[in-house]
């Protein structure tokens, strides 16, 4: 029997043992998809325990939490952060397969040395032992990336920030990580949402362009992504919880913006007409800034209303949603290859039914002299798992080129989530073993070297041009 956790964990091969100690194990890490505070990283937040550095604004967590029968006061509520702390430590016994069991001791071993097992017993002993070392004033934000070999952490920003905290980390001497902003304007596609309008005024404000019509909405866009250039950013993202595609002439956009404008609803047809319009737009802008863009398919957000209204938006409470992707995303990608408009982009879908769909769609789009062009987006949210990152590498591998994947990411508000890239890089390890092993793959340590070290930190950077 294996221990806990111990050096070999997840690692059950020779090959696999030998790619992860001597060639994964010390890269570092480029973080191209979070939602880390760049404010709390300017300002070097110092966490006053281990709740705040491990509960706060963790939905993950919270799910788990609700699901074993803890009190909301005891998940965002008004408890002490000691009894959340242990509510968290007597619910995480009971997730025995998730890979929160698997994060929650890896982050506890790595960044604190605490070995303890987390359960309701060890609870007291664990909030002393981190505390104090939280209390030493060394694991401060900042701290915490430096430590996890963090070079590049591409933050998620809508397009009205003015990135005052991106620019001030910058001036940062003794900081190497390069923290970048990513261009995510979904409150400019969801036309139908209560944001809308209030949004549009931001939007007038930030860039100087008053919008009365839908012209001046592609200027202000445009305005707002060269401004997130000029600081750095390589990257836009959107949340497309269905994919949208129907196509329409300016005119007919012009129309349905100006009834937005006014404050009327519009029709779904009129909305995906909208949607289409402005993705293919916005697309042509990344190509021309030479971002690459992602697109993030297929949440259900905010499903339970009662709980939305006390507690609001990202608490714990999206699932995976079933909208159909082929026809529209097909629709979509071919609209901006017929511009030339259509950047590096990838493609994630939370269902992972839509895995061999994403994985086959992608190849009709590859192309340009640019290696891996159209990528599979790395297993996310819900299936960030074993299972679920090994059923997205296989599937990269059966239709198409996993050697050109550009790897994992956080998707975290966390700043103890880096481990989550040793969980991926051990995976990744021992599946690469498992092949080499069985005849599959050759033993070619150079090859195998360049595989590894290029999906778990070079090809990102060559990809996005860090």
């Amino acid at each position: 029997m294996k221990p806990f956790l111990d050096d070999n964990f997840l690692l059950t091969n020779e090959t696999a043992v030998h790619l992860f100690h001597n060639i994964a194990k010390e890269l570092p890490i480029i973080d191209y998809h979070c939602h880390l505070s760049p404010k709390e990283i300017y300002e070097n937040k110092q966490f006053d325990n281990i709740t705040e550095a491990w509960l706060y604004g963790d939905h993950y967590k919270w799910r788990m939490m609700r699901a074993n029968g803890v009190d909301e006061a005891k998940v965002t509520g008004s408890a002490s952060d000691y009894d959340r702390f242990a509510a968290w430590a007597a619910t995480l016994p009971m997730a025995i397969g998730n890979p929160l069991y698997h994060w929650s001791h890896m982050e506890l071993q790595r960044y604190f040395d605490v070995h303890e097992i987390i359960n309701e017993k060890n609870a007291p002993v664990i909030w002393e032992k981190v505390n104090t070392k939280l209390a030493q004033g060394n694991l401060r934000a900042r701290d915490l990336i430096t430590k996890s070999k963090v070079t590049v952490i591409c933050t998620t920003d809508d397009p009205v920030d003015s990135l005052e905290y991106h620019i001030k980390i910058k001036e940062i001497k003794d900081f190497q990580t390069q923290v970048l902003p990513s261009f995510r304007p979904d409150k400019a596609l969801e036309i139908n949402r209560a944001t809308f309008r209030p949004w549009i005024a931001q939007l007038e404000e930030a860039s100087g362009i008053a919008i009365r019509n839908y012209d001046d909405l592609l200027a202000a866009l445009e305005n707002r992504a060269n401004f997130f250039d000029s600081v750095g950013c390589k990257v836009s993202d959107h949340a497309l919880d269905y994919v949208p595609y129907m196509a329409a002439s300016k005119d007919e956009v012009e129309q349905i913006f100006k009834s937005a404008l006014e404050g009327q609803t519009v029709s779904l047809n009129d909305e995906k007409k909208y949607k289409t319009f402005t993705l293919v737009f916005l697309g042509g802008v990344y190509k021309k800034l030479d971002w690459a863009m992602q697109y993030h398919i297929n949440a259900s957000r905010n499903n339970n209303g009662k709980m939305f209204n006390v507690l609001g938006p990202d608490t714990g409470y999206d699932s995976i949603n079933d909208s159909p992707v082929a026809s529209a995303l097909t629709g979509l990608l071919s609209s901006l290859a017929l511009d030339d408009a259509l950047p590096r982009t990838i493609l994630y879908s939370l269902n992972p039914r839509d895995n061999d769909i994403l994985g086959t769609l992608m190849g009709s789009f590859q192309g340009e002299g640019i290696p891996g062009k159209i990528q599979l987006g790395a297993a996310w949210w819900f299936n960030d798992t074993k299972d679920g990152m090994l059923l997205q590498m296989k599937t990269l591998a059966n239709l198409g080129l996993l050697g050109r994947f550009v790897g994992m990411l956080t998707d975290s508000r966390s700043f103890l989530s880096y481990t989550r890239h040793e969980y991926f890089r051990r995976i990744l390890c021992n599946l690469f073993g498992e092949w080499v092993e069985a005849g599959e793959f050759p033993n070619d340590e150079e090859l195998l070297k360049q595989l590894v070290e290029g999906i778990s930190y070079n090809n990102a950077k060559a990809y996005f041009g860090f």
